[in-house]
């Protein structure tokens, strides 16, 4: 893990909180309903990569999901979230690691989700290795959600450059092994009030 990348991380949320981050949601209920609608079940393995402080493992958790893993480079973060739900922290799998250095189960999960950390990763050798690391872990015919800012939206973020996608570029950076479903726009008003433009892509792992 990047101690350098780690410390700012912490640092956002440690100063800013996590409602105040941009991202935040008091609900993902985009997310949310993209995952329903693969139709996996409440009891398949599910990933969310960055998860960090995100409302969405509540909401999971609500749904009756009971497989769910957060993985963030963030310990301020993950606390952030355990202490939000407090006992039910311990229905949840915490991973504190980088996941362009993550050491995942192979073919462990039905559904990985990422919103808002693929468009962090500005060098090739960051993406290659996220993607090989999504590749091994999900289970052949699984699903990948992953949302990142659209071409009109932001540059930087959290005093970060970040790389834009349309859904053709994100699919070509994934690769042929992922075929794109689908994918829709959202406009999130950040707590700034600022407005940020992210695009949702829906992929399926290639069977073999």
């Amino acid at each position: 893990m990047s101690e350098s990348t780690k410390g700012h991380w912490d640092r956002v949320y440690s100063t800013q909180g996590s409602q105040a981050v941009s991202w935040f949601q008091e609900h993902a209920w985009r997310s949310l309903r993209l995952i329903r609608d693969t139709g996996v079940t409440t009891a398949a393995p599910i990933i969310d990569v960055g998860g960090g402080s995100s409302t969405l493992v509540d909401d999971l958790i609500e749904g009756g999901y009971t497989a769910v893993t957060i993985l963030d480079i963030s310990a301020t973060a993950l606390a952030s979230a355990m202490a939000r739900l407090g006992a039910r922290s311990g229905l949840v799998r915490w991973l504190e690691a980088d996941i362009t250095t993550a050491v995942l189960p192979e073919a462990a999960y039905e559904l990985w989700h990422d919103r808002a950390v693929f468009h962090f990763l500005t060098a090739p050798g960051q993406r290659a290795a996220y993607v090989e690391r999504m590749f091994r872990a999900l289970k052949p015919g699984g699903y990948a959600i992953v949302a990142t800012f659209a071409q009109d939206g932001p540059t930087r973020c959290s005093g970060l450059p970040v790389v834009r996608y349309s859904p053709e570029a994100l699919q070509a950076a994934l690769g042929p092994s992922f075929e794109l479903l689908g994918y829709e726009n959202e406009d999130h008003r950040a707590p700034s009030g600022v407005l940020q433009r992210f695009v949702y892509c829906r992929f399926r792992k290639a069977m073999a």
